[in-house]
């Protein structure tokens, strides 16, 4: 079971990394573009602040998307997160805390 959530996190950095080295080139071609085009400074900043955006939402979608799709996957694996985790131990100790206070009662 560990080996499938290493691999799950190894897939997903790699993706992290494969995103950040896609953004600087697509800001070095963005630079290109606005010097062949022989933009003027006020074009170029704004050609780049709309590149940018839109890379960004692009980006956030995607990791939108990958989130899901894990989270998906370890729902079908039947693998616990770390969120189920606490919320189990957190219901253990309540339920000791009121077996504690039932037995106290009981033997009193």
């Amino acid at each position: 079971m560990t080996d499938i959530v290493d691999v799950i996190k190894k897939t997903m950095l790699m993706g992290i990394g494969l995103a950040l080295t896609a953004k600087d080139e697509m800001e070095d071609m963005a630079r290109d573009i606005e010097k062949r085009l022989d933009m003027n400074e006020e074009e170029g900043k704004k050609f780049i602040k709309d590149v940018r955006k839109r890379y960004d939402e692009s980006q956030r979608k995607l990791e939108d998307r990958v989130e899901k799709s894990v989270r998906e996957f370890l729902k079908k694996a039947d693998i616990v997160t770390s969120d189920e985790l606490k919320a189990l131990k957190k219901e253990i100790r309540e339920l000791k805390q009121t077996l504690n206070k039932e037995a106290q009662t009981g033997s009193e």
